[in-house]
């Protein structure tokens, strides 16, 4: 069996307690050394075997997994945050599924749950934006013209930018191009809830000086929109003139 598992953003204690389970259970662990805190694998048994896949080609991670399955091992592969969200799992399953081997997915704390946190923000505010568009800017991997970052701009919905510090220039060009104003707010968390964690204010207009003054080029999450400012709608469910299931006007 291979498990794959979702580390969370970074801080030791921010795995979920069935990551952590899997963890101290794996025979073979396959970790996402480029991004995943490898205090993790303290809880790795004395015999685990611990691969680093940052130094390994897709049919080298099979390999390995292929290897364990044959000696009845359960292999554990850590991915950062959730592995649901840019972690390259399912050409992966794909694989798995070719070779007939079983898999299951242990959900991780994305590091966009952890920024917000870091920020002490809501992504979803009543007469704000109820709407999380996640994304990240066209580099090396190409993005559907259909998703570019000027088309999503016109949403004005709150924005979080993954894998995309590098082009603070191209993300304030084409929201600008779509529609956003240059004084649109916009907040950048550097390794979110690791030890080392930064995060900077700014404004679309300013964010390539920003990131450039900060010496940002990755590892950071550029969160874009109107929820990062000073105004708020109140929510109707606490509202004392508005009636629920459990509670009268």
């Amino acid at each position: 069996m291979v498990n794959f598992v979702g580390a969370g953003p970074g801080a030791e204690d921010l795995i979920t307690v069935r990551g952590q389970r899997l963890i101290r259970e794996a025979d073979v662990i396959i970790y996402a050394g480029s991004l995943v805190n490898p205090a993790l694998l303290k809880e790795a048994g004395e015999d685990c075997l611990i691969y680093n896949s940052a130094y390994m080609t897709l049919d080298e991670v099979i390999s390995v997994m292929q290897a364990a399955e044959e000696k009845g091992l359960m292999t554990v592969r850590l991915h950062t945050g959730d592995p649901s969200v840019y972690g390259a799992i399912r050409e992966q399953i794909e694989e798995l599924k070719r070779l007939g081997i079983e898999y299951s997915i242990c959900p991780g704390v994305s590091s966009f749950f952890a920024a917000a946190a870091a920020l002490g923000i809501e992504y979803t505010i009543p007469e704000v934006s109820q709407s999380v568009i996640i994304t990240r800017a066209e580099g090396r991997t190409a993005v559907p013209v259909r998703e570019s970052l000027k088309s999503f701009a016109a949403h004005n919905s709150t924005m979080v930018i993954f894998l995309s510090a590098a082009f603070a220039d191209k993300i304030k060009d084409e929201l600008i191009e779509g529609g956003l104003s240059q004084s649109t707010p916009v907040a950048v968390v550097y390794k979110a809830s690791w030890p080392d964690e930064r995060k900077l204010f700014t404004t679309l207009g300013r964010l390539p000086e920003t990131m450039e003054k900060e010496k940002i080029k990755k590892t950071a999450l550029i969160i874009v929109g109107n929820v990062l400012g000073e105004y708020y709608g109140r929510t109707k469910l606490y509202d004392k003139t508005f009636s629920t299931e459990f509670r009268k006007a």
